[in-house]
């Protein structure tokens, strides 16, 4: 019996004009096609000061490999932000190497002999004038931000979210869900962050592609001298363990394919050295020539248009999707970012 009835009803779909079957599908867009829609005034340029282009090594086919970093705005991990624009301009980080590839975690690179388990040579000096941060610095406490004048909007965002919060959990409100690292999660001109209804501090969340400062023990917290980008799950049981400086938005594809290291956290061994990528050099893109500048520029996550694709994200009802998640976790809301007109 159920046999024949679907074998009837898969006729009588058949029977009906391929226009009536589309009509019967409600038109929902995708998040690309929300995002290909945005209308000019939805992007936001990002200043060249905040850009890396890091030159990598030819592949072994001879091709070009480069990666553009943006660095975070204020007013997060401004002291580490400070230190890698020296090191970039001191042409420090110039023919340093990707050192560890640990699988569905991290890439990272930095002098191979400056903080690694496997250093055999001497270490480049570091330059002069670098800061020094404490574990304080990996959050933001929006109310004294606010009062110095940094950023109020940001002090907004968190009174709106929290009282959001609290209607939600009253039952008088309701929120998209989010992950269980924090009270909430949110976006602020263009980055991810989060934080904690009864606490002011908030924080950048390690999501793919974000960029970070490798330490040792506490109360170490790096230089800058040796930075990473997430190649694998997002690793929020790092957040404000670390520091978050930035992003990859162009050329990830070259750090995240790298050959695994099998040494310790994915390191390569002595006998791997050859594995390691080269770094030709890193420069603030405000440094190059105007020609020469890469130009880039994000959807604003105050946008409108950003609502509607973080919404269609969470619940995806496009044609290839059967049941809408009613949710999304704040890495999976990626922020778009695309070159812009010279």
């Amino acid at each position: 019996m159920r046999t024949a009835f679907l074998a009837a009803a898969a006729a009588l779909a058949l029977t009906l004009p391929l226009a009536a079957q589309e009509a019967a599908k409600p038109a929902y867009p995708a998040p690309n096609e929300i995002v290909a829609a945005a209308p000019p005034a939805d992007w936001v340029a990002i200043p060249a000061e905040d850009l890396l282009v890091m030159t990598l090594a030819p592949d072994a086919k001879g091709k070009p490999r480069t990666v553009v970093i943006q660095l975070m705005p204020a007013p997060f991990s401004q002291g580490w932000v400070h230190n890698i624009r020296l090191f970039a301009r001191a042409r420090w980080y110039d023919n340093i190497s990707v050192n560890r590839v640990q699988d569905n975690y991290v890439t990272q690179w930095g002098d191979p002999n400056y903080d690694n388990p496997e250093a055999k040579g001497k270490p480049k000096p570091l330059p002069g004038g670098l800061k020094v941060m404490t574990e304080k610095e990996y959050t933001v406490d929006v109310t004294t931000s606010a009062a110095a004048g940094v950023d109020g909007a940001l002090q907004d965002e968190f009174e709106s979210l929290t009282e959001q919060r609290g209607r939600w959990r009253e039952g008088t409100d309701k929120l998209p869900r989010t992950g269980n690292y924090a009270d909430f999660d949110s976006f602020f001109e263009g980055w991810p962050f989060a934080g904690n209804e009864d606490n002011p501090d908030v924080w950048p969340t390690h999501c793919y592609g974000m960029v970070g400062v490798g330490r040792n023990y506490s109360p170490d917290t790096g230089s800058g001298a040796e930075l990473y980008t997430v190649i694998g799950h997002a690793p929020r049981h790092l957040d404000r363990n670390i520091a978050l400086v930035g992003r990859v938005i162009e050329g990830m594809q070259h750090l995240s394919s790298l050959p695994r290291g099998s040494g310790a956290l994915g390191f390569y061994t002595e006998e791997e050295a050859g594995k390691r990528t080269p770094i030709l050099t890193v420069r603030v893109a405000s440094d190059l020539p105007p020609a020469e500048q890469p130009r880039f520029e994000y959807l604003s996550t105050e946008s409108k248009t950003f609502a509607a694709y973080a919404e269609a994200i969470a619940n995806r009802r496009d044609p290839f999707f059967i049941v809408p998640a009613g949710g999304a976790d704040i890495c999976n809301i990626r922020v778009p970012v695309r070159r812009a007109a010279p």
